[in-house]
C-alpha cells in the first residue's frame, strides 16, 4: 500500500510531461502537414545526398575506388 504514494504522483507526473510534449509540438508546427510528409518518401529525386552510396552499376565509379 505504501508504493501508491511513490507510484502516483510518478503517474501524475509522467502525464503532466506527455501533455507538455504534445503541447509542445501542436505550438511548432510538428503536426501541420501529414500528408505531404507521408508522401515524400515515395517521391523519385533526381539525384542523391551526397552522404549516400549510389546504387550499383550505374556507371559512376564510387569516390573510395580512387
Amino acid at each position: 500500500m505504501d508504493i501508491l504514494y511513490l507510484l502516483i504522483p510518478l503517474s501524475v507526473l509522467l502525464v503532466l510531461l506527455i501533455v507538455g510534449v504534445f503541447g509542445w509540438a501542436i505550438n511548432n508546427g510538428q503536426l501541420e502537414d501529414l500528408e505531404r510528409e507521408g508522401n515524400r518518401i515515395l517521391e523519385d529525386v533526381d539525384g542523391f545526398d551526397e552522404h549516400q552510396v549510389p546504387p550499383p552499376g550505374d556507371g559512376k565509379e564510387s569516390p573510395s575506388s580512387n
